[in-house]
């Protein structure tokens, strides 16, 4: 038998913001993260152990990544590679559609062959970046 097909309405789902919502997850292949993130408030400078990819579903971002800045808006994407740090702060308010993968990435600390914590996840910043 064929496993059943799983089938999003991105534009309907809910998430709320400070409450990403994971819409799906299997081990050794993805995550797939739904979020809110407010007008003026920031995903803070972080990275993750796995290739990042963001799509901009509703509103408007800068995306901060070393020396370079973009400011996306709906059907907006950005790859970061892992271990890339990285920030991302709403202009309006966004949902943003988060894909990991491999999940979890070598190095994740629920990997059974982790070698150590690559860096920080994402924290809520409110507020305009100094």
């Amino acid at each position: 038998m064929i496993p059943a097909v799983d089938f999003w309405r991105l534009d309907a789902e809910p998430v709320q913001p400070h409450s990403p919502r994971i819409l799906h997850s299997d081990d050794e292949a993805n995550r797939v993260i739904l979020l809110a993130l407010p007008a003026g408030e920031s995903l803070s400078e972080h990275q993750v152990h796995e290739h990042a990819l963001a799509v901009v579903l509703a509103g408007e971002v800068v995306v901060r990544a070393g020396a370079e800045e973009q400011r996306l808006g709906p059907q907006g994407l950005v790859h970061f590679k892992p271990a890339e740090r990285h920030e991302v702060e709403a202009i309006a308010d966004s949902r943003l559609l988060l894909c990991l993968a491999p999940w979890p990435g070598p190095g994740h600390p629920s990997h059974p062959g982790r070698t150590g914590r690559v860096g920080t996840g994402p924290g809520l910043r409110r507020g305009r970046r100094p």
